[in-house]
């Protein structure tokens, strides 16, 4: 086990994932952040994928425990930040990773159902889970919050719920930054670019795209070789603002892309 993160204690909301070949950002996440010494509190709507992220940190000798909870309901935010303090004592680390892009559309056809849930699901779960890790971060007189965003925020995509929904989540970031730096509290962003994730590609094979294909036209569009990047790229990023070696950080959109957001400069 690593030490960067040794004595902390971080809450991973979305520390589950979708079901496919690779690992999920959250997940690798909760990983990593246990690999480096953190105690790591697991949360996802679905109970069984944060316990199947529990038992992989257990088995490697780290300490963790899962919670279900919904983001998008503001009591069950609560709910899993005063666990954590039941827990621990302390919350450290707000790692804030659930986020949803399905059946979105063009700004001419996009429903207002599809708007709301995403909405609903990219930027609801990060403020009030930010909300109520604040007063305890603002009585340690530390803490950092990662939120995970996209490039798609300063990308041009066709998806128009979802670019709105992470550029918000920038912006909202930026607030929490600048109204909670002189409690000694972080608040930063990572905007991961074309991932070879669950999400990012399972979604797209159900509909019919072929498997390698896929992957092969998303490895095209990454200026740097190698193309698409992996979760364990969100998540050695997660660490690192996570840590002390970030502690004069704060405010920042880190891309985490391969040189695709530098194409708009």
């Amino acid at each position: 086990m690593g030490s960067r993160l040794d004595g902390k204690v971080a809450i991973v909301a979305g520390a589950g994932q979708t079901p496919g070949d690779t690992v999920g950002n959250g997940r690798a996440c909760a990983l990593r952040f246990a690999e480096e010494g953190a105690k790591v509190l697991c949360v996802d709507r679905r109970l069984d994928s944060a316990q199947q992220t529990v038992d992989q940190i257990r088995e490697a000798g780290g300490v963790a425990d899962a919670m279900a909870a919904d983001v998008t309901v503001e009591a069950e935010c609560e709910a899993f930040v005063s666990r954590c303090v039941d827990l621990h004592g302390v919350v450290d680390v707000l790692h804030n990773n659930v986020g949803i892009g399905a059946r979105d559309s063009s700004p001419s056809r996009v429903t207002e159902e599809v708007w709301d849930e995403i909405m609903g699901t990219n930027l609801k779960g990060a403020v009030f889970a930010t909300k109520h890790v604040l007063g305890i971060m603002r009585g340690q007189g530390s803490g950092s919050i990662i939120n995970i965003s996209s490039v798609a925020a300063v990308c041009a995509v066709g998806i128009v719920a979802y670019k709105a929904s992470k550029a918000a989540l920038n912006a909202y970031t930026h607030s929490v930054a600048m109204g909670n730096a002189k409690y000694g509290i972080r608040a930063n962003v990572i905007m991961p670019g074309l991932m070879e994730t669950p999400m990012a590609i399972e979604g797209f094979v159900a509909s019919g795209r072929e498997r390698e294909e896929l992957i092969a036209i998303r490895n095209s569009l990454v200026p740097l070789k190698g193309g698409m990047g992996t979760c364990w790229d969100v998540a050695n990023a997660a660490v690192f603002l996570a840590s002390d070696e970030a502690k004069f950080i704060t405010g920042v959109n880190l891309p985490v892309d391969g040189g695709q957001s530098a194409r708009v400069g």
